[in-house]
């Protein structure tokens, strides 16, 4: 017989689930992008999809490697690099958007319920492991939505090779949405 959860495993088994549902909004969006769009941002001041997926990568490897005994920014991060985008392909894109996710989900998958109120740092700065985590899953969520947004503007975009009506809702369509 399985034991009551508590809010601790709960708070775990949340966190962990509304990571992995941004992560497959992400892929979806990304997917239904022509790869020529994927390196193509809206405009000079913005990021294009493969750089907002290689900073993800970046920032998730960095702050859940070590997660609990060191710093979330580590000190071989090359965060400016992130922001280049040297992807060659799709395949080495998603290769390493799976690499950052897969340090994420390791570390979430090998925290206890004691370790939430363990002080861990970011940057200098302490916090809870309950901060740290919710700090990083509104950073993904952030960027999630910015793929999105990017991706349904670029997968219409005949110009990058995308189709006009193209576009497949990826949550609850409205009303005259096609799902």
């Amino acid at each position: 017989m399985m034991p009551p959860p508590n809010s601790d495993t709960t708070f775990l088994s949340a966190l962990t689930e509304t990571f992995r549902k941004y992560k497959d909004l992400a892929e979806k969006a990304a997917a239904q992008a022509p790869d020529a769009a994927l390196h193509a941002p809206l405009d000079p001041n913005t990021n294009s999809i493969a750089i907002i997926m290689k900073h993800m990568a970046g920032n998730l490897r960095s702050r859940w490697t070590d997660f609990l005994t060191t710093d979330g920014e580590k000190p071989g991060r090359d965060r400016d690099g992130e922001f280049v985008d040297t992807y060659k392909s799709r395949a080495e894109m998603l290769a390493d958007w799976e690499a950052g996710w897969a340090v994420l989900f390791a570390t979430l998958a090998a925290l206890k319920p004691s370790d939430l109120t363990r002080i861990v740092t970011v940057r200098g700065e302490p916090h809870t492991v309950i901060l740290a985590a919710q700090r990083s899953l509104a950073h993904a969520a952030y960027h999630v939505g910015q793929i999105i947004l990017i991706a349904r503007i670029h997968a219409e975009n005949e110009k990058l090779g995308g189709k006009p009506g193209s576009w497949k809702v990826l949550t609850m369509p409205r009303k005259g949405d096609k799902p």
